[in-house]
């Protein structure tokens, strides 16, 4: 995740910020909190879940603008 070209640093940016983020929604385990009853859960793992996978799917996005920004990569 190094910045070769001394640009997008916003992109950097936020995909270490994603990064962390995902990391903490990993550490929740909500398939841990689900097999407790309700009202001892101390959040929804449904929710839990959905930060997850809505975290998985901005980073993937973060990655392919920075390839798309990067001088000379284009093309097929």
């Amino acid at each position: 995740m190094s910045d070769p070209n001394g640009g997008n640093d916003f992109l950097y940016g936020l995909e270490a910020e994603v990064e962390v983020e995902l990391t903490l929604a990993e550490a929740s385990r909500p398939e841990e909190e689900m097999g407790r009853p309700v009202s001892e859960w101390l959040f929804d793992p449904t929710d839990a879940e959905r930060e997850e996978i809505g975290l998985r799917g901005l980073l993937d996005a973060v990655v392919a603008l920075e390839d798309d920004s990067r001088p000379g990569d284009h093309g097929a």
